[in-house]
């Protein structure tokens, strides 16, 4: 059993057999940036279980009609959906710790917890009192701070 499907333990031969398809046709896909291997040293071609996942959803897109650059765009999407979720948990990680650290400390000012810029998705954590740079490319979430009693 493997612990890590992202490992890169299999050579073409295996992979193409797992996939049952030939290792020529894994070749191709990887060419065309359809499913990418992990390369070893000698520039040897590694797959993972997720890659050997991957090309069976490839293979079964394919016998239902969809040409090979709609398949790529299809694995393009689905790997930025998957490191946009990513990025979600680790966000709503760091929200939830801060989170936890101002309900412990209710009476302390508390800064901005992260801003996001406009392009590219950039996600950067401020320090109390930090401005992002530049100011008008950022959106910034923050907790208002409560008035005192």
């Amino acid at each position: 059993m493997i612990n890590d499907p992202h490992a890169p333990i299999f050579v073409i031969s295996v992979a193409a057999e797992l996939a049952e398809m030939h290792p020529q046709t894994l070749r191709q896909y990887d060419r065309l940036g359809i499913v990418q291997p992990s390369r070893a040293p000698g520039r040897a071609r590694r797959y993972s279980q997720h890659d050997i996942e991957m090309l069976r959803e490839v293979q079964r897109l394919s016998q239902e009609g969809v040409s090979l650059e709609g398949i790529r765009r299809i694995m393009e999407l689905e790997n930025q959906v998957d490191a946009l979720r990513a990025k979600v948990r680790e966000l709503a990680g760091e929200l939830e710790a801060v989170s936890a650290h101002m309900a412990s400390h209710p009476m302390r000012s508390h800064g901005r917890v992260f801003a996001a810029g406009l392009t590219g998705g950039d996600i950067v954590a401020l320090a109390r009192g930090q401005r992002p740079r530049p100011r008008s490319q950022a959106v910034m979430v923050w907790r208002p701070q409560r008035p005192r009693e």
